[in-house]
């Protein structure tokens, strides 16, 4: 596409540069320049656009399907110089009509030139001694590089993986605001914290409660312990094993010992 231009079937914008499979042909000439003809089909709605080369004018001509879309711009923002329309073109091969504005020119060149001035001693000023720039600039960097240095070999020592910037008068005013817990308090928590999780019970039905749990484990140990030096044969049974071995127990070993 050879300009912005607005689509006549969806009315979207198709940008300068767009690339198109256009059908080409011609549809007649301009003295011995052809004059040619491109038909295509918009992507966003498949309209069909015609557009034709303008040999006279140099330029493209949209036949139909589109509009081809009007920009403007101010010069003073774009920073462009105003072109004279062909009425000034044809005006300024007029030596009088020259004569006339040519004094509008010069006080035009007189009310730049301050500007112009001030910008050349500016950059003259900046480009006058070469060495002592890049001397200037040369040392910038290496203060830099040694700063740098310096940061990485601290942030090594810290056992941190990122370089730390140098501190700042905020970063001190944003520390001294942060508050951190004192021993009273953590040691108010841990206390809350304990009585919040302990039973509501009373220590003595529990401590009671802990001791037969304590005696009926050992007692069945002793069963256990028991019940296995009888199945070995190792000792006769004495009273004390026999009463804590149940009768089914007993009579389960006398079946085995007959057997033998």
């Amino acid at each position: 596409m050879p300009y912005n231009i607005w689509c006549g079937g969806c009315n979207s914008m198709i940008a300068k540069g767009v690339r198109f499979n256009a059908e080409k042909k011609q549809v007649g000439n301009y003295y011995s320049t052809k004059i040619w003809s491109f038909t295509m089909k918009s992507a966003c709605c498949k309209h069909e656009i015609i557009i034709q080369t303008d040999p006279k004018n140099c330029e493209y001509v949209i036949v139909s399907g589109a509009q081809r879309k009007t920009e403007e711009f101010d010069i003073e923002d774009a920073e462009t110089f105003a072109l004279p329309a062909d009425e000034e073109r044809g005006k300024l091969a007029d030596p009088f009509y020259r004569l006339e504005h040519q004094e509008e020119d010069l006080q035009k060149k007189k009310e730049a030139e301050p500007l112009l001035v001030r910008l050349q001693r500016v950059s003259d000023s900046r480009h006058a001694d070469d060495y002592t720039l890049n001397k200037a600039l040369r040392a910038r960097l290496r203060n830099q590089n040694k700063r740098v240095a310096e940061e990485e070999v601290a942030s090594k020592r810290l056992g941190l993986g990122i370089r730390l910037l140098p501190a700042s008068s905020e970063d001190s005013a944003s520390a001294s605001k942060v508050k951190f817990s004192s021993k009273f308090e953590r040691n108010r928590k841990d206390k809350r914290a304990a009585i919040n999780a302990a039973s509501i019970f009373p220590e003595s039905s529990l401590g009671s409660a802990k001791k037969r749990l304590e005696l009926e484990s050992k007692r069945r140990k002793i069963e256990a312990t028991a019940a296995s030096t009888l199945l070995t044969g190792k000792f006769k049974p004495s009273s004390f094993s026999s009463s804590s071995v149940s009768a089914n127990g007993l009579k389960g070993v006398g079946v085995v010992s007959r057997r033998r």
